[in-house]
């Protein structure tokens, strides 16, 4: 069997530019924990959740349609591999279709088998399944936030 990178798909009954704005406003849907800009080429960025970090990169944009975030560095508290999520990437295609938007979010690098893909997994489940569809319906995600301690 084929290892293959995590993958979710959602849609909301938005338009492909509003989906575009509100996945770039990372605060909004992941954590208050954001430092940075996740919005034009070559932005960087960070989260943190607790003893977790993540780092990032803008690399790609194609605004409405695509954005991409390579993992520049991170720390991964409770792995035996911290950086395990080093020079993986967050994929994020929009795509527009008789009045809704399908987000496809890819984390190409995480597969199935490393330490971290149950955990992570589960993760990106609520925010990427969760969270974001909150923000465009309600205008409100599920954050991560340091006081909760989550």
């Amino acid at each position: 069997m084929k290892n293959k990178n995590y993958h979710k798909t959602i849609t909301a009954n938005v338009s492909a530019e509003e989906a575009y704005e509100k996945i770039c406003q990372v605060n909004e849907w992941w954590t208050t924990s954001f430092k940075g800009s996740a919005k034009n080429l070559n932005d960087v960025f960070s989260v943190h959740f607790g003893e977790t970090r993540v780092s990032f990169k803008v690399v790609e944009i194609i605004p409405t349609k695509k954005m991409v975030w390579l993992v520049t560095d991170c720390f991964l508290h409770w792995l035996r591999n911290k950086t395990e999520w080093t020079n993986t990437n967050i994929v994020f295609e929009i795509s527009e279709k008789k009045n809704q938007t399908r987000i496809d979010m890819t984390h190409v690098g995480l597969v199935p088998g490393m330490e971290c893909y149950e955990n992570c997994e589960e993760g990106w489940n609520e925010y990427i399944g969760e969270s974001i569809p909150k923000l465009l319906a309600k205008g409100k995600g599920v954050l991560f936030e340091e006081s909760r301690g989550k």
